[in-house]
């Protein structure tokens, strides 16, 4: 190698480097560098939330294949082998199949009988939904029972819609998730789905009537999220879809799209009053308009309160729905935004251009 082709290959290193260091979204189309750790033998995508490594222990490539063949292993958080934000088909068969039959139990024999491996089906699973196709099912049949209780039905009638034999089994089962017996319980579960966008996989947690989280599944402080709608909801959220997950999907979609600019599925907060009353002032940006935090401070009565504002419009749980990404900073930049600037940069340009 030249003195020239050094200096090249460093300067190419740094500059991929500063890609991971500065945490890029997993947007639709994220650059082509793939992070490799020496010390490790693991390689990550762009926008990996493990650990930035040391810069002397990294290697970079151009494609997750190139990665492999170095020998190294993909990451099990970001998921470095496959494209983000998409569900493969066989998730999506297999989905379909448990949703159009809750009461199968679904073995390994029922799953050949389809002509797939179950292996694969659990570490599909487990890369998308941090749990296995049999977990994923055994979740969705105690949702499904959880659902048959709170509607008035027998402890019998939701034992056979979860498709346990043993009642004593089903009992257990249903008390390690919901919290108490089922002869106890009257209040539905929560379900809780994913949502494929351009800008990457979203979580969606909602019931029949209404959506209560909307995040980006890559967002900072996730868990606090989650913590802060079961604590104040009380009530357990297990795998599914319902009917406002299912108009959320599809109004997402228009939103993508660039036909809808509004959204009318019902929403549930889990804020105080302060936060409630800005996230309602959000709602009444417009479309391929923005605010400034100063502006929303004002909006909400409270001009020297923007810090308090701007806490209250990053943890309003419910992105894109309620525009947080309209908020900028009063000299024109970006601002903050917890699911990403990238994202919020890619929101705001696609609002501004079907306005």
């Amino acid at each position: 190698m030249t003195m020239q082709d050094d200096v090249a290959q460093k300067t190419q290193d740094n500059s991929a480097y500063a890609v991971f260091a500065a945490r890029p979204a997993l947007c639709a189309a994220p650059p082509p560098i793939f992070l490799a750790v020496k010390t490790t033998g693991i390689f990550c995508r762009p926008g990996c939330p493990a650990r930035l490594p040391k810069r002397e222990n990294c290697e970079f490539y151009e494609s997750a294949e190139a990665a492999l063949s170095a020998g190294y292993r993909a990451c099990k958080r970001c998921h470095p082998a496959r494209m983000p934000g998409e569900a493969s088909d066989l998730i999506k068969r297999l989905i379909a199949l448990v949703e159009s039959g809750n009461e199968r139990r679904w073995s390994e024999a029922d799953i050949r009988a389809q002509g797939i491996d179950p292996s694969t089906a659990r570490r599909q699973f487990k890369a998308r939904f941090g749990m296995s196709f049999s977990a994923y099912v055994r979740a969705r049949r105690l949702g499904q029972s959880a659902l048959t209780r709170s509607q008035g039905e027998s402890v019998m009638n939701a034992q056979l819609t979860a498709a346990y034999e043993s009642p004593s089994g089903f009992r257990q089962a249903f008390s390690k998730t919901f919290g108490e017996a089922p002869a106890k319980t009257s209040e539905p579960p929560l379900f809780v789905d994913w949502i494929d966008t351009p800008l990457g996989p979203m979580i969606c947690v909602g019931d029949e009537t209404h959506v209560y989280l909307l995040e980006f599944t890559d967002r900072v402080k996730m868990d606090k999220q989650f913590a802060k709608l079961t604590k104040r909801r009380k009530r357990a959220v297990v795998p599914g879809t319902a009917g406002a997950i299912d108009r959320m999907h599809a109004q997402l979609a228009e939103y993508f799209a660039g036909s809808r600019k509004t959204f009318t599925v019902p929403l549930m907060t889990t804020g105080t009053e302060f936060q409630n009353a800005v996230w309602t002032q959000l709602l009444n940006i417009p479309f391929g308009q923005t605010r400034s935090y100063l502006e929303l401070a004002h909006m909400v009565g409270s001009p020297k309160g923007f810090r308090a504002v701007a806490n209250s419009n990053a943890n309003n749980g419910l992105a894109i729905i309620i525009p947080c990404h309209r908020v900028i900073a009063s000299g024109g930049g970006l601002g903050g935004y917890a699911g990403n600037l990238s994202r919020k940069k890619w929101l705001l340009e696609h609002e501004a251009k079907h306005a």
